[in-house]
């Protein structure tokens, strides 16, 4: 079925999304991507997007790709994913764009270069850094003494935290109470007061940020952050940059300027040029099935798909994205 068909099973495939998402680690001692059409998605946390697209991906995967079965795991996400994806526990991985670059370049949370390429650049994530308004808390270095969420250990969230922490002149080890926690957790925190503030990384919108803007009104705001994009994208690079969260994202009184960092999607290196190559095609033409499931896959497109510098496409997506022109 070709994507002018798609809105007549976009609900079919959202729904069928929620039960694709719930699988777990492939066994490493199983035959993944080599016999019997088995793939495993590495996402994220389950109130974020990628949980959410990963979801509807494995669905489109299981639905259109005739001999796979697709399906989606809850992780701590980007370096994690990576992790796992080299490891063999995982087939295809979501991951921030800066983490993947250190994955290529065996910088920062990589002792080595990691074998992994990429399938398509994705939607922008937005930094989103969300903070009790009793808290007296304007700007990243007022987080000073303050008890923060970083995001889960090993996530594309907590390297962009700990970098705007380390651009604002704080140190997350001494100068703040950082707590490690994933995105429904750090919600809950925020609501009991058990935290000041949060840091996430995700697509617009995130279900995590709307349930706690709405749960606490005027009792949270997100911070302007862009003030730190110079020390940012001079350290780490152009990885970085800035754009507005839309004050009608999260029902704010203005847009709130903040840093964005686009997201791939990853495989190894040893993926067969067929495979990548259909999951690509299959990917953009049944987008409407990610679209309908989140807003933020709008921002997957084929004009930007070959922007994944430093990390280099798959061969056989490579084909695939040179087809959709």
């Amino acid at each position: 079925m070709r994507i002018r068909r798609l809105p007549t099973v976009v609900v079919a495939l959202a729904a069928a999304a929620s039960l694709v998402a719930c699988g777990g680690q492939r066994d490493p001692s199983g035959s993944g991507t080599a016999a019997g059409g088995r793939l495993t998605i590495a996402t994220g946390n389950t109130t974020g997007v990628y949980y959410q697209l990963g979801g509807a991906l494995a669905s489109v995967i299981s639905q259109k790709m005739s001999g796979y079965r697709a399906t989606a795991s809850e992780t701590g996400a980007s370096v994690q994913n990576i992790q796992g994806l080299v490891g063999g526990n995982y087939d295809i991985a979501f991951s921030l764009g800066d983490t993947a670059a250190d994955a290529v370049k065996g910088e920062n949370s990589f002792q080595s270069k990691q074998d992994v390429v990429a399938l398509t650049r994705l939607y922008n994530n937005y930094t989103q850094v969300a903070v009790r308004t009793s808290a007296n808390i304007n700007s990243i270095a007022d987080l000073k003494g303050k008890r923060v969420s970083t995001g889960s250990p090993n996530s594309g969230t907590e390297v962009i935290a700990r970098r705007l922490l380390e651009a604002a002149g704080l140190d997350a080890a001494k100068d703040v109470t950082a707590q490690r926690l994933g995105l429904p957790e750090s919600v809950d925190a925020m609501k009991s007061g058990s935290i000041d503030a949060l840091v996430w990384s995700g697509g617009l919108p995130t279900g995590g940020i709307t349930d706690l803007t709405t749960s606490l009104g005027k009792g949270v705001k997100l911070l302007p952050i862009t003030d730190l994009l110079p020390k940012m994208t001079e350290k780490y690079g152009s990885v970085y940059s800035a754009a507005p969260i839309p004050a009608a994202t999260y029902k704010q009184p203005a847009d709130v300027a903040t840093i964005v960092v686009p997201n791939v999607l990853l495989v190894r290196k040893d993926m067969k040029d067929e495979l990548a190559e259909q999951l690509t095609k299959t990917l953009y033409e049944n987008l409407d099935a990610l679209i309908a499931v989140n807003a933020a896959a709008k921002g997957i497109t084929k004009e930007d798909a070959t922007k994944t510098d430093p990390v280099p496409l798959h061969p056989g997506a490579q084909k695939a994205l040179d087809a959709l022109k």
